[in-house]
Order: structure tokens, then sequence, then C-alpha cells
């Protein structure tokens, strides 16, 4: 049995397409291209990579990167037991072995002397060397890499390199319209569409205070909270509060200017 029967996505994950971004990925992993998917948090990046994996048939691993995550977190280490050692494949390496699609979410947020052990996966050669074993891994015919990150939160000590970037292929997302998120909502929660529309509503006035007060505008993923909370039978308003203003400021006049928003939007 395959060491990442595991990881294999079995059911179809929900994935309402924006575009022809399905088809372009696809085309990608034909390819074997490695592609780096850019977007606000909460759009649906990593539900589209798992619908991606899944339509491919391949299995899909998924690490989430950090700023203490090591490159032998990636790629694997020696273990001390009672025997001896044992070497591990991290998950990197268990991927480019077997042939799985390896997803690094948030990359920016792993150090830059980490994320460099992904560069030789990423062009002709397609291996990865194993320093501290003396191996060197070929990438089974199958395997692709994919990573992500939220250009929102680009700075001088948050970016990916440019020796990084140009390695990749890229898909940009952006939140939904309103017509296909009121949608995504329904669909994901089970609540009505007036309901998941009004929710929509109070989102996409949220966003506009992007650079205005907020960092980040209400994500998908929370309109999908709120919307969860609904169907529990919590009120609109106080969902609307639970999940859509207090996650993203403690700002006193921020949080005030939401309420005023979602008593014009929810009359």
């Amino acid at each position: 049995m395959s060491s990442l029967d595991d990881w294999r996505i079995t059911e179809e994950p929900y994935y309402a397409p924006q575009a022809d971004e399905v088809a372009l990925f696809v085309a990608a992993y034909a390819a074997r291209l490695p592609v780096m998917v850019k977007g606000p948090t909460g759009c649906g990046k990593s539900r589209f990579i798992e619908y991606a994996a899944w339509k491919l048939g391949r299995p899909l691993v998924t690490v989430a990167c950090n700023e203490d995550m090591t490159a032998a977190d990636l790629v694997g280490r020696f273990l001390l037991e009672p025997g001896g050692t044992r070497w591990q494949d991290g998950p990197l390496t268990m991927a480019a072995r077997h042939g799985a699609i390896c997803y690094l979410d948030e990359i920016v947020e792993a150090r830059q002397d980490t994320t460099v052990v992904i560069h030789p996966l990423t062009d002709y050669r397609r291996t990865l060397p194993l320093d501290k074993k003396g191996e060197l891994v070929r990438a089974h015919p199958d395997f692709q890499l994919v990573i992500s990150y939220n250009p929102g939160y680009q700075s001088l000590m948050k970016d990916l390199k440019t020796s990084t970037r140009q390695r990749f292929v890229a898909l940009d997302f952006d939140y939904p319209t309103a017509a296909l998120e009121a949608q995504i909502v329904v669909r994901e929660t089970g609540i009505g569409s007036d309901q998941a529309g009004a929710l929509v509503q109070v989102a996409a006035a949220a966003r506009r205070l992007k650079g205005h007060g907020l960092d980040e505008g209400v994500s998908t993923r929370l309109i999908v909270y709120a919307g969860n909370l609904v169907r529990q039978g919590v009120a609109l308003r106080d969902a609307c509060r639970m999940a859509m203003v207090r996650p993203i400021t403690d700002d006193a006049e921020i949080r005030e200017t939401l309420e005023h928003t979602i008593d014009a939007v929810l009359v």
C-alpha cells in the first residue's frame, strides 16, 4: 500500500469556479509546472487546490508554513530510537518520492533560508538533495509543487525572493462576485438565499474599508462562519458581529462603522 493513501481526497470537495482557473491548473499539472496561487485570506485558495488534487486523482500533502519551520521540517530528519537512528522523510520529500501534489500554504510565513530547499524541485532538475542523508531524491513523474500566499501581507521582511517567484507560474485569486459568493454560502451552510445575500452585502461593505482602517476585508470563510451561526438559530445581526466584525478588528471606531453597516443592510 502506498504511504500516501491517507492523503488522497476520496470525495469531491465543493468548489465554485470563478473563471478558467481549473483548466489552467490542469494544464500546468500536465506540464508538471510548479504553481503559485495568490490571493487574500479566506478567498478559497486551499479549497481550490483540494478540488484540483481530487480532479487530477493525486494525493495532496499540505504544509501550513510558519516562521519556526526549518528545512528539516520539510525534507526530513534522523530520529533517535532504541536500536539506533532512523531517517524519516518530511512532507516535501514524501510527496516528491511518491508522486503527490505538495502544497506549501502561506509560503511567505516560512524563513527564506528554509524555502530555498524547494528550488531544485522547481526547474528542469526536479530533484531534492537530502544533504544529511547523502541522497538525491529524483521527483516522481506525477509530483507537483504548489505554493500560496497573500500579497496583502507583503513587506520587506515577508515577501518571496525574486529567485523563488520566477520558478513558478501563477494564478491570481480574489473574493467571488456577490452572486457567486452568496451561492457558495447557501451551499456551504444551508441557509436561505436572502440571508446569504445579506451577509455578502455586509462583507462587501467591510471590504471597502480595507486600507482605511482595516488591514484585510471580511473573507468568504468568515461569511460561511456567519452562515453556520445563522443555521444554528443565531440572529443575522449577532452572527455578523460574532463572525464578521469582532475577528477582524479591535478598533472601536472601525467596529462602530461596521455596526452601522450591519444596521443599514439588515433593515
